[in-house]
């Protein structure tokens, strides 16, 4: 009687054992199983924002630099892209923002397809390099949306062949699009910078964001005086 306690006292110590190693096994399995769902998650995820960026980002030939496309509206990112296919003709310049980290080809002009592909002069405002008001336009959902976030102080510059223009913003200003005293003629050279208001607005915006800034310094030949009259300001939203 004795033996067969023992034995079944043995038999009950091997059970346990096996018992105890099953959920051993059983635990290293659940724990490979969960790290490699962990794994194969976190590379999906690297995967989802490395595409995430490349649709954020697109490379600018006229600039030469990746053009930042996250605050912009589909619309206009597919305008921009689509614009890459056509020739808008060559740059006249590189304007720069360091605040807002923007760099955009400006061209002559205020075309849809100039407009799509950068930023351009305003007809009838002075040239560039020349003294006078120089206007510049840009879409609110687009290159210009960053003027948003913009102050009194902060630095536009121009680059031209031979020579950059440094600019210090001086007054923002909301106006209609009928009030075209913001592009008049100046004395010195200056800096207008115009884009559509509000920059969220749904549809057509009926106002116009305006950022005027005087030159400070220029690096290279000084600007000639040459502006003629302007006639209008940008009348609507393209």
């Amino acid at each position: 009687m004795l033996r067969k306690m023992k034995v079944s006292s043995f038999e009950r110590i091997l059970l346990l054992l096996g018992l105890v190693l099953l959920a051993v096994w059983g635990g290293a399995r659940a724990d490979r199983l969960i790290f490699s769902r962990a794994a194969m998650l976190k590379f999906q995820a690297d995967e989802l924002e490395s595409a995430q960026n490349s649709v954020t980002q697109a490379y600018d030939p006229a600039s030469g630099s990746l053009v930042d496309l996250s605050m912009w509206s589909s619309k206009r990112v597919q305008a921009f892209r689509d614009s890459l296919a056509e020739d808008a003709g060559a740059p006249i310049a590189l304007l720069s923002i360091p605040k807002i980290h923007l760099e955009v080809p400006v061209f002559d002009g205020t075309e849809d397809l100039i407009l799509n592909r950068g930023v351009g002069r305003i007809l009838g405002t002075a040239r560039i390099g020349q003294r006078g008001n120089l206007g510049i336009a840009g879409h609110r959902d687009g290159f210009f949306r960053g003027l948003k976030d913009i102050a009194p102080g902060d630095v536009v510059e121009l680059a031209l062949r031979g020579r950059t223009l440094t600019y210090v913003v001086e007054t923002i200003q909301i106006v209609n699009p009928e009030d075209v005293r913001v592009l008049q003629p100046t004395p010195n050279a200056t800096l207008t910078l115009v884009t559509c208001y509000p920059f969220y607005f749904v549809g057509s915006a009926p106002q116009r964001y305006i950022v005027s800034a005087s030159v400070e310094k220029v690096n290279g030949s000084t600007p000639v005086a040459n502006q003629p009259s302007v006639k209008k300001i940008i009348s609507k939203e393209k």
